[in-house]
């Protein structure tokens, strides 16, 4: 006759119970769900500040961690400390598990910075934008509006742009909520002749008709003036954040000739994001481990990503292309939005619950 079985302790059993929470939570995580919160205004009034959501890594297909000897449910750094939460001994070749769907125009992505250089690139910090054009588009900005293969683009209903709002009035912060303006969308003129706002076209237009404002004008870029922070180099091509182009998206499999302004557009994607060693830049001619390079084939898709609140926004204008490989997935849909400016039940967003993203 066999003994009894020996019972479990209650450590015992929440422990076992903690791993295999973990570990659930974990491949949730990696598989299907990631929660992600909004942290700035660059896609106001798209998203807002406090907004909760849901990733979905089914739509694009699930990335293979490429850096798997990583602490579980972590990011970069182990919570509450400046510890890298992963080593790098291993780096596994990007893959990806097949999805029911690909990157479509004016979806809103959340990718890992290209431009972080100091992270793998599964690790590098998450950005939420939305994907004004993707491989094969030939983008050009026109006077603040899009276009796309020589057609104008579509654009976001929540999109907005910074404006001079002038009134000899002191406004209060009740004045510009009333109008949807948080806190962090508008700033006084230092000579108290008005504020800078940001805001959508719809809420400029209630702004011109409130006895308080005398006229509102939008902020642009003079067409004839280059902008240097802009990429791939607003200087050399004269473009700025409100007008740029022709520039076509990099796709897998695309080949181009590499002449002077080719090099200008394209070098610093080959030389960050396609996997070469050397690469290098000498007298206007492109250098590939020594060898001089005449003609390239992309190795991957890339991805032109702006936030809807476009002048409040770093975006591909400003640091360039989204590689497929720093693809996280589509942002879905809303679960929680709390608003910092506000107090207790005062602080939840009711309306924007469960509300799907587009």
């Amino acid at each position: 006759m066999t003994g009894e079985k020996k019972k479990k302790s209650a450590a015992r059993e929440w422990a076992d119970a903690l791993i295999f929470a973990v570990i659930a939570a974990s491949l949730i995580r990696w598989l299907l769900l990631e929660p992600f919160t909004i942290p700035t205004g660059s896609m106001e009034r798209s998203l807002l500040i406090g907004d909760f959501l849901f990733v979905s890594k089914m739509h694009y297909g699930t990335r293979v961690p490429k850096t798997p000897l990583q602490m579980p449910l972590t990011h970069q750094k182990i919570w509450g400390t400046d510890v890298n939460s992963y080593v790098d001994w291993i780096q596994l070749p990007y893959m990806r598990l097949p999805g029911f769907t690909s990157v479509k125009r004016n979806d809103v992505v959340v990718f890992n910075y290209p431009a972080e250089f100091e992270y793998p690139v599964d690790l590098k910090t998450n950005y939420i934008k939305r994907a004004v054009a993707v491989p094969g588009d030939v983008l050009e900005i026109r006077g603040t509006q899009i276009f796309i293969n020589g057609e104008q683009g579509e654009n976001p209903e929540e999109m907005q742009f910074s404006y001079d709002v002038m009134t000899n009035r002191n406004l209060s912060s009740d004045f510009f909520s009333d109008y949807g303006i948080n806190p962090e969308g508008y700033m006084p003129f230092s000579n108290g002749s008005g504020y800078m706002v940001m805001a959508t076209e719809e809420t400029v237009e209630r702004l011109k008709k409130s006895p308080a404002i005398g006229n509102v004008t939008m902020r642009t870029d003079r067409a004839d003036l280059g902008d240097p922070r802009i990429f791939p180099d607003g200087a050399y091509f004269g473009w700025n954040k409100d007008n740029m182009g022709p520039l076509e998206i990099p796709g897998k499999d695309w080949t181009i000739t590499m002449d002077k302004d080719n090099i200008a557009k394209y070098a610093f994607t080959i030389e960050k994001f396609e996997g070469h060693d050397d690469v290098e830049v000498r007298d206007n001619e492109l250098y590939i481990d020594g060898q001089k390079v005449e003609t390239y084939t992309f190795k991957q898709n890339y991805y032109f990503m702006m936030g809807d609140n476009r002048h409040d926004s770093l975006d591909s204008r400003y640091w360039g292309f989204v590689p497929e490989d720093h693809i996280v997935g589509k942002a879905w849909f809303l679960w929680l939005s709390l608003d910092k400016h506000k107090s207790m039940f005062n602080k939840i967003r009711w309306s924007r619950f469960f509300n799907s993203i587009h």
